[in-house]
């Protein structure tokens, strides 16, 4: 069992590597509007149930702006056209969680986790944009996902803007809603 364990790890490492070579090289072709800086060596769980701003300050998919919403995030299924594989998201999430310093190393109990959903036009590959965001806890990853949910709804219902609700979610998911009055 151990040395299966420590298989998964080797190989998940091996990807990760490659994986963060084409996130950095993508990262680097479409750059965020978000200042960021050299990626910190490690990085702190001080601030969760958010990500460490340092590590993981977010980034856009530049495709989606106000004027292609309904073109792209407001069509149904357009999500799983971006979505990164599982073998790429994976691997960095075993990465991230060292990098984390998480005790738990299970990757089974943290979902990799697009700061900027998806759903509002967040940079699919981009390694400042994901993190592995824990599953248990006070506010556990899954918890986030209804609020991309309601957030994508009032963009695509004109309710709140684009980049309105992309700030409220990177200051603070937990607090977005209630922020834009939802």
């Amino acid at each position: 069992m151990i040395r299966q364990r420590l298989t998964v790890v080797a190989v998940a490492t091996a990807l990760a590597t490659a994986g963060l070579a084409a996130g950095t090289a993508q990262a680097a072709a479409h750059p965020s509007t978000h200042k960021s800086g050299a990626r910190a060596a490690a990085c702190s769980r001080a601030s969760l149930p958010l990500p460490d701003p340092a590590c993981t300050p977010g980034a856009y998919n530049p495709a989606v702006t106000q004027a292609t919403i309904q073109k792209t995030i407001c069509v149904s299924g357009w999500t799983a056209t971006v979505r990164p594989p599982t073998s790429y998201t994976n691997a960095l999430k075993v990465q991230q969680i060292a990098q984390y310093g998480f005790s738990d190393t299970n990757p089974a109990d943290y979902e990799e986790d697009h700061f900027v959903p998806l759903e509002l036009g967040g940079a699919p590959r981009d390694p400042r944009n994901l993190w592995p965001e824990p599953r248990y806890g006070n506010e556990p990853a899954q918890s986030k996902d209804t609020v991309e949910n309601r957030l994508k709804k009032a963009v695509c219902g004109g309710q709140v803007t684009l980049d309105a609700a992309r700030r409220a979610i990177a200051s603070d998911w937990t607090t977005a809603l209630s922020r834009l009055g939802l």
